[in-house]
């Protein structure tokens, strides 16, 4: 066999009835199932305030709209680079990756280093916790789950820039990036609804 037909049989291997590689099917249907999950909190947080809007917690007090707004943005160019080293995965461009992969790790602990701050804030200065209203359950709840599955995002890129100094990481390896990359920019999406819904909600709903 050579080995034009024994890479198209390799393909045919990891691919699917669908036409779609099975790494990268697996996290669609992973990505389709966390998407339900982070529904059912959003929702859950966006019932309970309508029921219970008037509490001892006001967020407008205890919001810096200001610090979401820059982590926000840090995780939207997170993504943006994100894409750009699967790009470079794809062309075989290895320390461009690598450029790529690192400012996405260094994008996403300026994240979770806000959303630390954040959290600390919250609760030892204005005194938002998860037991003492209904507001700081939910929220901790959903943002502490998004922030642990960025947390994680950044271990997964970690472990891939690391691999990539094994000299073992070649073109074939851009399924595995692109797949990492789906997960990203879910992330991200997952987001984009969390701070309107969230915070900006708030300011919206004061303002009318």
């Amino acid at each position: 066999m050579s080995d034009s037909a024994a890479a198209t049989h390799g393909h045919d291997l990891t691919a699917t009835s669908t036409g779609i590689e099975s790494k990268k099917l697996l996290m669609w249907l992973f990505l389709a199932s966390d998407c339900m999950f982070f529904g059912t909190l959003i929702s859950t947080h966006l019932v309970y305030r309508k029921m219970h809007p008037f509490g001892p917690i006001d967020p407008l007090k205890i919001f810096d709209i200001e610090l979401t707004t820059f982590s926000t943005f840090i995780l939207l160019m997170s993504s943006f680079l994100m894409a750009l080293a699967v790009s470079a995965m794809h062309k075989g461009q290895i320390k461009s990756f690598r450029k790529c992969t690192l400012g996405v790790i260094f994008f996403g602990l300026i994240f979770l280093g806000c959303q630390v701050y954040e959290f600390y804030e919250f609760v030892m200065i204005k005194d938002l916790t998860i037991m003492n209203s209904l507001f700081g359950s939910t929220f901790f709840v959903l943002t502490g789950t998004h922030g642990t599955h960025v947390a994680i995002g950044v271990i997964w890129l970690v472990c891939m820039l690391m691999y990539s100094y094994t000299g073992k990481m070649t073109h074939d390896h851009a399924l595995d990036v692109e797949v990492m990359g789906l997960y990203w920019h879910f992330v991200d999406i997952v987001w984009l609804i969390i701070f309107p819904a969230i915070y900006l909600i708030e300011f919206v709903g004061k303002t009318y």
